[in-house]
């Protein structure tokens, strides 16, 4: 870290401790000046949605902000996940003599609650904690844009890959490290037989996502295979995202000729595409004449054999948009902040940007509590 850097980090070391001192001569909540912060709460509950989805299969709720708050969460989940795994997977021992209730996943720490006891928390202090780890290319004192979405990248990716893991410990039977096929339950859809018209057997799933997950082509997925199995929106395996583009040939192909014609795509696959390069702002799913001009000329730059139809290498160029990576929805919800939190709209966030909005980044709504007249948070002020 340079010397400029160090000055800057200096004096957001010297701005907390004014902050803080600050905070600490207003604490009285008897002091009438402070009345009007009765009763506000933060609330892990967003009021931030994500714009048109452009993946129709992918349910998607954005990370949280705070490490520190997505650790509690995540805590939270996996005991959850653990006492419905037991129920569902061990039914006859619930009721077993001598058997001990698991305990309930609302036992654990609330975020919430954390949130809101000042003994513990102090958000002011935590966003100048969090600050210099966003500000980071290059470190001069704002959150541009583009360090934001990294940092939402980055608490997304942990939270696909630590699900992973807890997906992986749950399978991997003979715990080697690996998941089989063997190993891996099928989804309901693969042994349903109502699907066999679309193919969707037992061989067919076994052959083309399983295999085509397993990079390496031992029989086996690793850590990283198994994440791409399970999200395949974020892979970088091309036969992957092939076996991905199989599939929208497989979904769009309405007349089962093994390929995508003009109708085909027009009606399904150029509204996902329009809404990714619009993310979803003013975007109609409803289709008409205009749009019929933009799809026939994307079309066509797709048909690089020029017969009509698109194969599944031909919508590869296309297959992110399809299916969104974490950088898309991570994208998303930069642009909500920024919106929100950006004030004098120049484009950076300063500190005292995001202490004054508080809400964004917490994904919060302040509400009044009519009965607890003096309640008050010193992180607020």
């Amino acid at each position: 870290m340079g010397i400029a850097s160090v000055t800057i980090y200096i004096a957001v070391a010297i701005f907390l401790l004014l902050l803080i001192s600050h905070n600490n001569n207003n604490s009285n909540p008897h002091g009438g000046q402070h009345h009007h912060h009765r009763g506000r709460r933060l609330k892990i509950r967003s009021n931030f949605t994500f714009t048109a989805p452009a993946d129709p299969h992918r349910h998607h709720d954005h990370a949280a902000f705070d490490p520190l708050v997505a650790d509690i969460e995540r805590k939270r989940e996996d005991r959850e996940w653990e006492h419905q795994y037991f129920q569902s997977h061990h039914p006859e021992s619930i009721s077993a003599p001598g058997h001990e209730s698991q305990p309930e996943w609302e036992d654990f720490m609330d975020a919430e609650d954390y949130l809101n006891d000042e003994e513990k928390f102090n958000v002011t202090s935590r966003l100048v904690i969090l600050f210099p780890k966003i500000d980071v290319d290059p470190v001069d004192g704002y959150v541009s844009e583009g360090e934001l979405t990294e940092w939402n990248l980055q608490q997304s990716q942990r939270e696909v890959l630590h699900r992973t893991v807890r997906e992986m410990e749950t399978h991997d039977r003979n715990k080697d490290g690996f998941v089989s096929f063997a190993e891996y339950e099928p989804p309901t859809w693969v042994t349903n037989s109502d699907n066999d018209s679309f193919g969707y057997d037992m061989g067919w799933w076994k052959e083309e996502h399983f295999n085509a997950s397993d990079a390496d082509g031992d029989g086996l997925l690793n850590i990283t295979e198994f994440n791409d199995f399970l999200h395949p929106a974020d892979t970088s395996n091309p036969k992957l995202l092939l076996w991905l583009c199989k599939e929208e040939i497989r979904e769009r192909d309405s007349d089962r000729d093994g390929k995508v014609n003009f109708k085909e795509f027009f009606h399904g696959l150029f509204d996902l595409v329009r809404n990714y390069e619009e993310d979803g702002h003013n975007s109609t799913h409803e289709f008409n004449d205009s749009l019929e001009a933009p799809a026939k000329k994307l079309f066509t730059q797709l048909d690089k054999d020029g017969d009509g139809y698109l194969s599944e290498g031909e919508l590869l160029p296309i297959i992110g948009k399809l299916h969104p990576s974490e950088r898309y929805y991570a994208k998303q919800q930069t642009e909500y902040t920024m919106q929100q939190a950006d004030t004098d709209k120049d484009g950076r966030l300063s500190l005292m940007e995001m202490i004054d909005n508080p809400y964004v980044f917490y994904s919060a709504v302040f509400n009044e509590d009519e009965d607890d007249e003096y309640a008050y948070h010193d992180e607020f002020r």
